[in-house]
């Protein structure tokens, strides 16, 4: 059984595949916090912003085969684009709790390159395009290569220092995005003057929050 907090088409808006036309299915549940405001701060990530809680958001609904979930994202794709190479991003909460090899392999069927965003404390099935890793905190990566590695930034326990070395394609600074509104602007600051001593890094910034798309 798959549990799809929602699932909609879209454009990717952060790291290395910004602006590319994509079909985001979230996962319910995440394996650092539980999603009640009553549990953050005893959570092994603090600073998620993102509801994954149930199954009640657009597009969203429980799959009992991998074959079915497959069949309702590829609704989501738009027919006309032939020139096109279909694309789905897993992500949460923590995709890795459910995303498998048979879910992989119906997408694959439908020609969908699949992509995915972890906090890395999972290892991945087989058979994933794109592999996006977003640490969080302290708590140890099992996954130590992929194509991407977006560390939102600062972080007190998690400098970046402490990744540079892993065995990514790509490495994106992401502001935290932090209220009131001059926050967030201080860690744009931050993030941008690290990249610019440290150009091993690249910034990421949160497109669909600019642009005013989901």
């Amino acid at each position: 059984m798959y549990q799809v907090k929602e699932a909609f088409y879209t454009l990717q808006g952060e790291g290395a595949q910004a602006g590319r036309a994509s079909v985001f299915c979230r996962f319910s549940g995440c394996n650092l916090w539980s999603g009640r405001e009553s549990d953050r701060a005893t959570a092994k990530c603090t600073f998620c912003d993102t509801d994954f809680i149930g199954t009640d958001g657009v597009n969203g609904g429980k799959f009992s085969t991998a074959a079915a979930l497959a069949k309702h994202i590829a609704a989501l794709w738009p027919q006309s684009s032939n020139n096109a190479t279909p694309y789905v991003v897993f992500t949460g909460g923590e995709p890795l709790l459910q995303l498998d090899v048979a879910l992989i392999a119906s997408l694959h069927s439908y020609g969908f390159e699949v992509a995915v965003e972890t906090n890395g404390t999972l290892a991945p099935p087989a058979g994933i395009d794109w592999l996006c890793v977003s640490p969080k905190g302290n708590n140890p990566l099992a996954v130590t290569k992929g194509d991407e590695l977006k560390l939102v930034f600062p972080q007190v326990d998690a400098p970046p220092e402490q990744f540079s070395g892993l065995g990514f394609s790509h490495f994106f600074l992401q502001p935290m995005d932090l209220a009131p509104l001059n926050q967030t602007t201080s860690t744009i600051v931050q993030a941008t003057a690290y990249c610019m001593a440290n150009p091993q890094w690249r910034l990421s910034l949160q497109m669909h929050k600019i642009a005013g798309f989901d």
